[in-house]
């Protein structure tokens, strides 16, 4: 199937997309992504080729990427806050043929050196654009009939989206239409994770990240439920969309999560209509989710996921898994722990998570030697994290195996190190990485952010360790900084750390 037909079935009259004061139903938002799609029709490009996105979390986004993949083009959303250098490299490597943007993309296309993006030949803009050589896009659209929807088989191409994989610098994830019509499939299938016609989610994650754009925005388009799109967060406006929607669903990364619960003044009462809310794109301290348990009355669901699975895997939600667990595999995910020579761990032992299904990503464009390291001949993902299961079947992520440290021939996992550090009254957040020791191999360090009117104690923190980890465990160097580096799904960024 081409994902672009999951909107069809909707009522007309039934709002799709709430965006500031204006409330899209889904049949004017159909007709606006057959405008588009006509748009693009015209532009001589070949079924296949490379379109780029280049917009906020809006409905510009929305239209933009129903009409690629109904043309029969393959998106390639990024981001639009992304250096030049870094959207010209992301442009040559998707061979991207066009662009569409977005006010918030408009700098973006003005950062970049078309020079070193050959392929690039057509940019669409909004209208009022002073940028040279680009189509006004909301012109076109406005004279334009559409076109039909291109019928693609599920091992088509849908998308590129940037990753930086299970290891390494960012590559550029090949999901077909398939892939992530599958994981919506899969989600679904639980009947506590189906999502309903009458929910009203928001969505305040980039879109060009894998959680924005399939488990929110397809998820909800695919049942005709109401999405509300927030280009940039605000925890009390956020609260105040909750209440005044009437939300039902929200799902967004750890840092979200936080924000929410340490807002002074609000009442439970603004969180009446939520009945699902998830975590993703990270780990979240069990303190959050006990916050939003004990001040605001509901309780955050961890999930697991990676863009190379569509994205997601495993689900805490509709089950007794305890806090720190993400649950369970979703139906159709398979899912292994491995050790070092690949053979099955023993329960409560570690190993790498392994991922098997129809969501699983073709692998990474243009680099088969990646592709390899992580696609096994059976079909497994190798994920690169490190988990276990406990006897009832609930898994716990440890950490990445390529953030392991190794202290004289001891594992190290840095997340575990950094959960007991943010259980200090003192620390508001923690990163850890290994550095080189003459003795050890290796030896942990620690980066903290201070909490509001603390003082952080390097001794103190370094013996608070010990009270919870062996030893070798406990960071033999602490650095108070102002921020931890986390990329865009709350995740820390280790290699910068380093």
């Amino acid at each position: 199937m081409n994902l672009a037909t999951l909107l069809d079935d909707h009522p007309a009259d039934h709002t799709a997309l709430v965006a500031g004061g204006d409330r899209i139903g889904y049949g004017r938002l159909r007709d606006e992504i057959d405008a588009t799609r006509g748009v693009l029709g015209g532009l001589g490009l070949d079924a296949g080729d490379r379109v780029a996105i280049l917009c906020g979390t809006n409905p510009r986004f929305v239209r933009a990427w129903f009409a690629i993949l109904g043309a029969g083009f393959v998106a390639v959303p990024l981001n639009p806050q992304a250096p030049g250098p870094e959207l010209a490299r992301e442009l040559a490597v998707a061979e991207a043929r066009a662009v569409i943007a977005g006010p918030a993309g408009i700098a973006a296309l003005a950062r970049i050196d078309r020079s070193s993006v050959p392929a690039l030949r057509h940019l669409l803009v909004p209208s009022g654009t002073e940028l040279e050589g680009t189509v006004d896009l909301d012109e076109a659209i406005a004279h334009d009939s559409g076109a039909p929807i291109v019928a693609r088989a599920d091992d088509d191409l849908a998308a590129l989206l940037f990753t930086s994989g299970t290891a390494g610098s960012p590559k550029a994830a090949m999901l077909t239409h398939g892939n992530l019509a599958s994981n919506i499939r899969q989600l679904l299938s639980r009947p506590d994770l189906v999502t309903r016609p009458d929910d009203v989610s928001i969505c305040v994650v980039p879109m060009f990240h894998v959680l924005g754009l399939n488990t929110i925005l397809d998820l909800s388009m695919w049942v005709g439920a109401t999405l509300v799109l927030v280009e940039r967060f605000d925890p009390m406006s956020m609260v105040d969309m909750i209440e005044n929607e009437k939300v039902t669903v929200l799902a967004g990364p750890p840092t979200m999560w936080s924000a929410l619960t340490q807002l002074d003044g609000v009442d439970a009462s603004a969180f009446s209509s939520l009945r699902l809310a998830v975590s993703g794109a990270a780990s979240i301290p069990a303190r959050v989710v006990r916050d939003a348990e004990d001040r605001l009355g509901f309780r955050i669901h961890e999930g697991y996921g990676l863009t190379e699975a569509s994205p997601s895997v495993t689900m805490a939600s509709g089950t007794d898994a305890p806090i720190g667990s993400i649950g369970r595999p979703i139906p159709g995910v398979e899912v292994r722990l491995v050790d070092a020579d690949g053979d099955d761990v023993y329960i409560g032992d570690a190993g790498e998570l392994l991922v098997r299904g129809p969501n699983v990503f073709r692998g990474y464009l243009g680099d088969e030697e990646a592709t390899a390291r992580v696609l096994d001949a059976d079909g497994w993902l190798h994920t690169g994290d490190i988990a276990i299961v406990d006897e009832s079947g609930y898994l716990f992520l440890v950490d990445r195996a390529k953030d392991l440290i190794i202290v004289s021939g001891f594992n190290v996992y840095p997340a575990e190190v950094e959960r007991v550090l943010v259980t200090h009254p003192a620390v508001a957040e923690a990163g850890v990485v290994g550095i080189p020791h003459p003795h050890s191999g290796e030896a942990v360090k620690a980066f903290v952010v201070a909490a509001p009117g603390r003082v952080v104690e390097e001794d103190e923190l370094i013996e608070w360790c010990a009270t919870e980890l062996a030893r070798y465990k406990c960071p033999t160097k602490v650095d108070v900084v102002d921020e931890i580096p986390r990329g865009l799904g709350g995740k820390v960024l280790r290699r910068e750390l380093r």
